[in-house]
Formats: structure tokens, C-alpha cells, sequence
């Protein structure tokens, strides 16, 4: 849904000062090699990277953002509101990026950005139901148009299945204790709250050991990208948003998990013309084509300062390619 920004500004949402982008400024660095160009932020959240991609641009400069949580664009407008016609905002799933941009006219870009994590918007407000550290709902919608909720998944999931979502999402190994749990306690009453799932998980593994992450973060974390689909598509989505980049535009992706950054690795490794199967080359299936440069052969992390001012900085990796 393209938006005017008079349409956004209906959710009297007010911009978190407790919001830190992760690794603004590299990711912007790479991304932005030509200031008159056209560039996508396809997960424009609080409209922070948006923000730095928008003042390197030249008065001939464009900006698409879009982001499928309403909250999130009503924010990033009021805060590129100072950039004009420049910025166009979008509500809609960045994995339909080949269609919005269809929609707009726009054949090529110069630049494509994706930041894969939970804002901390969602994080911080407890009726998103993303975080256990607050009470709240069993939400976890970043879009709330749709119908399926993280309640309703852990309510009607058959156990085996609950458990192997935990386990394929959350890489959690304790995954068939925890569906158990979750299937004693739900035969008692409806568990409807993120405090409630969390003590769940909780009292299912163990309190934790100092140091350790707390027992239901996998389990959020699952969670979190089966009710959102957050992984159906990404690969295909970046191995088609290459047709759309002009020589020299770059993708830049920052993912917060294992999952995420293997699927970017995979594909960005494929494009490159890398074998990713293993196999004897006479039985390879690999493309073997080189139609981009890995700008960077290993991930970018935060640094140190970065992460000591913005913990959840933590597990963010950084992956950019070229297209030659």
C-alpha cells in the first residue's frame, strides 16, 4: 500500500528514545555509492538508517520506504517528514518489494537495505506481545491486520508439531520438554500471556545460570518468525532483487539470528558463482555464475561501544554484495 504522509500520520504514535540503530552507519556507507541514485529501505522501522540514506542524498536523490507495521511508518514519516517528495513510504511486506516497486514505476534501483530484526518499538511495547520481559498479550503480529497470533499458535498446535517449530525456528534442543509443558498446562486453561509462556518455558528447562540468556528466548524467538513467516521467501526475494539493482548497486542485509544470515550467506554465495552444495563437481548443481562482487567475505559485526551502548546489538551480522 504506497501511503501519502498525511495518511500515516493517524497512529499518534510517539517516537522511542530509547531506539538505537544497529550499525548505521556502516551499513549506510556501504549502501549509498551515488548520491543522485534511487535507493529502497525495505524495513524502514523508526526510520533511523532511512534517516542517513536520506542526508547523503542529492536533491536528485530518492528514497522508497516501507515497512508492513503501521506504528513503525507513522515514525520513520514524522521523522523524514523534513526530506519532502523526496521519501516515499509504503506499507506493505518488503518481501513483495519486485511488486511495490512495480506499482511505483520504478525498473532499477541503486541500492537495496533489509534489517531483518524486531524494533525496539515492538520490543518495548507490551500489548506487541514480542518481549517476555513485560506482561502482555501473546501477540507478536508486526502486522496487526493479520489474523494468526503467537496465542493461537501455541493453543492449537498438535505437540509434535509446536515442538518441531521450536526446535526448527528457535534452534532449541529442549523443544519436546517445552511442547510438553505447554500441552500439560494448556489442557488446564488457555495460556494468553507472554509473563505466562515464559514461566512455562521456564519451569519446563530450568531457571537460568548466571550469564546464560533467559530459558524462553528460543521459544519467543520461534515463535516470533512462525507467525510472521519471516523466512519463507528471503531467498528468493534476494536472488530477484538482483535483477532490479543496476551495475554497481548493493544489497545490504543485517539479520539478528543463525537462520536469517545463513539464507543471505547461501544465496549472496550462489550469485557470487560459489558452490554451496559440496558435492564433486561433476555432480554439482550450482550455477557457477558470477553476477555479483561479496563486498564483505565475512559478516560485519558491531563493535565493542556499540554494543555496550545497545545490547541487543549483540548477535547483529552485516552481509553486502555487488551487482557486476
Amino acid at each position: 500500500m504506497h501511503m501519502s504522509l498525511e495518511g500515516l500520520l493517524t497512529c499518534n504514535a510517539e517516537p522511542s528514545l530509547q531506539h538505537r540503530t544497529v550499525l548505521a552507519d556502516a551499513a549506510v556507507a556501504h549502501l549509498v555509492q551515488d548520491p543522485d541514485g534511487l535507493y529502497v529501505d525495505g524495513t524502514v522501522g523508526h526510520g533511523g538508517h532511512a534517516e542517513l540514506i536520506a542526508r547523503r542524498l542529492s536533491p536528485r536523490g530518492r528514497l522508497v520506504a516501507v515497512d508492513r507495521d503501521e506504528q513503525a511508518l507513522t515514525l520513520a514519516a514524522t521523522r523524514l517528514n523534513g526530506f519532502g517528495k523526496q521519501v516515499t513510504f509504503c506499507r506493505d511486506n518488503f518481501k513483495n518489494l519486485p511488486l511495490i516497486l512495480n506499482r511505483l514505476g520504478i525498473t532499477a534501483i541503486h541500492g537495496l537495505l533489509l534489517d531483518l530484526g524486531v524494533s525496539t518499538l515492538q520490543l518495548l511495547d507490551p500489548e506487541r506481545g514480542f518481549s517476555f520481559a513485560t506482561e502482555g498479550p501473546l501477540d507478536m503480529r508486526m502486522d496487526q491486520t493479520q489474523k494468526v497470533t503467537a496465542a493461537q499458535l501455541v493453543n492449537s498446535l498438535p505437540e509434535e508439531e509446536l515442538a518441531n517449530l521450536i526446535f526448527t525456528y528457535g534452534e532449541e534442543r529442549h523443544s519436546r520438554r517445552i511442547a510438553r509443558r505447554i500441552r500439560e498446562v494448556r489442557q488446564l486453561r488457555r495460556i494468553a500471556s507472554t509473563a505466562e509462556l515464559a514461566d512455562i518455558v521456564e519451569r519446563a528447562l530450568g531457571p537460568r545460570r548466571p550469564g546464560q540468556i533467559h530459558p524462553a528466548t528460543r521459544t519467543f524467538q520461534a515463535l516470533r518468525i512462525a507467525v510472521n513467516n519471516e523466512l519463507e521467501g528471503l531467498g528468493d526475494l534476494v536472488q530477484k532483487m538482483f535483477d532490479l539493482l543496476l551495475p554497481g548497486g548493493r544489497l545490504v542485509v543485517i539479520s539478528f539470528h543463525s537462520l536469517e544470515d545463513r539464507i543471505v550467506k547461501q544465496n549472496f554465495q550462489l550469485l557470487a558463482g560459489h558452490c554451496i552444495c559440496r558435492r564433486p563437481p561433476d555432480l554439482c548443481g550450482c550455477p557457477r555464475r558470477e553476477r555479483v562482487r561479496l563486498i564483505t567475505r565475512k559478516p560485519e559485526v558491531p563493535t565493542a561501544e556499540e554494543i555496550r551502548l545497545n545490547p541487543r546489538a549483540r548477535s547483529a551480522k552485516m552481509r553486502v554484495a555487488e551487482r557486476i
